[in-house]
Order: C-alpha cells, then structure tokens, then sequence
C-alpha cells in the first residue's frame, strides 16, 4: 500500500504540568484537505507548529510519504511541509520587495530557473508586476497573504499548512482567498491542513475536520457530517457560537460554563 502523504501517529505535548496536545492521530492523502477546528487554547496552532518542526513533540512522530520528519535536513522538511500564518509579517521580510523574496527562497533550494518559476507563482496567486515590486508594507492585507502563499508554494511542497490564514482578512477577501487556496488544491495536489476556529471556512476548503478540545480530538470525520450532526457538546458550542437569527450570547456562555464544569 502507498504510504499517506501525512500522517501524525500518537502527538502529545506539554508546556510543564499544561498538556497542549494529548495522543492525536490523523493522516492526509495527497490532494486532500483536513480541518482542525477549536478555540484558542485548544492544541490547534501547537499541532500546525509540530508539523513544521518549530516544536518538537514530546511522544509521537510525523511522517511524509512514510519518511519521519524529525530525520529529515532543514531544506527537506521545507520542501517536504510549508506554512501560511494569520500574519504574513511573520513569513515575509518587510526589507525585500515580494519579487526578492521568492527569488530568496528559490536561490537557496537551487532551482534552475528562477525568474521563470517567479513569474510562473505570481500568476498562480494573482498577483502582478507592482505587487512583486512592492515590499510588504505597500500591499493590502489580501496582497500579502497571496505573496506568503506564493513563498510557501515556491518549492512545490507536499504539504501546505495554513494556521488561521484568513481569519484577519474582510469577508469579501477571505474569499478570495479560500477561491485561491481551492484552485492551487486542485491544480498542484498539494496535502492542506487547514487551521481555523471557524468550522463554516473550513467547510469550504475542507473534506474532513477534527474538533480539538484542551489538545483531545473530541470528534471528526466529514465536515458536512460535522455541521449537519455534531455529536459532541463542543462541536455543538462552537457551531452555536456563530452569531445567526435568533443567537443569544447569554445561552452561549451558559453552555460554555457547563462545558467547563463537566
């Protein structure tokens, strides 16, 4: 059998006596999508953080393609798991025009042709002549993000981890965003693992989800199935939690104070 792109086997961490992640288990296909919905709190971003190699996990083990990650050199495990996060400050140089920093990336993995696979990932996000020309700080906030992906995206990665990558965006640009993030799925095959609090964004870039709670996968399987059926109260919480007709903050925070006490 081939081996799944991605596959997390028994991933536990501590910070001292506070356990951020405990015993969690999941793979990714190649081409597929997984979710990993919770609060703030609730082992999500550790997790993306473990699989990039910024923690190292205290039991467990995160293999690609059947190879462990924590053997792997710096420059594979680039190649082999990218990430997006919330704030693209955090990925991109503000020194560097956006042009400068994928040639940054490209020069140091080696690529044969740099300005042709430039050119080749700006119009893959959208982007043209005066934003690769631009630093940072001259581009929207929808700009930039598409430029940190363009960098994650430069070494063809198996897997591409976005960890609340439109969470600070308007409504109308996280649209854009997730229309971008479901062509490059679609195109490259890329593995994602989507990182969000929102289940309703992950719905529609993801097949699957996991509903992390205290660092304890406390349900998963499809997302429809996880909208339409949650089974446990915090998947019903966090559904709940979304302002629609008729929402009372008052019964949120009754079911939160429950949800604690049990």
């Amino acid at each position: 059998m081939t081996a799944p792109l991605l596959e997390a086997v028994g991933l536990r961490k501590a910070y001292g006596a506070n356990v951020a992640v405990s015993d969690l288990s999941f793979t990714l296909e190649a081409g597929g999508a997984l979710g990993l919905v919770g609060e703030s709190g609730s082992g999500k971003t550790t997790t993306a953080r473990m699989l990039i190699g910024l923690e190292q996990p205290d039991r467990g083990g995160i293999l690609v393609r059947g190879k462990p990650l924590a053997h792997a050199s710096r420059l594979e495990r680039a190649k082999a798991v990218q990430i997006v996060f919330q704030d693209p400050y955090l990925s991109l140089d503000p020194r560097l025009t956006i042009r400068a920093a994928l040639d940054d990336v490209l020069r140091l993995h080696g690529h044969p042709d740099r300005p042709g696979r430039i050119a080749e990932l700006l119009d893959q996000v959208g982007l043209g002549e005066r934003e690769a020309a631009a630093r940072p700080r001259g581009l929207s906030g929808g700009q930039r993000q598409r430029a940190a992906i363009a960098r994650a995206l430069a070494v063809e990665p198996g897997v591409l981890v976005l960890d609340e990558a439109v969470s600070a965006l308007d409504v109308s640009i996280q649209a854009q965003v997730l229309n971008l993030l479901a062509d490059v799925r679609r195109e490259t095959g890329v593995g994602i693992v989507f990182v969000s609090h929102d289940l309703a964004v992950v719905r529609y870039l993801c097949d699957e989800a996991l509903v992390l709670h205290r660092g304890v996968v406390v349900e998963r399987g499809p997302v429809e199935a996880l909208l339409q059926d949650p089974r446990d109260p915090y998947t019903r919480l966090l559904i709940s939690s979304v302002p629609h007709t008729g929402w009372s903050p008052e019964e949120i925070s009754k079911q939160r104070r429950a949800l604690i006490r049990g």
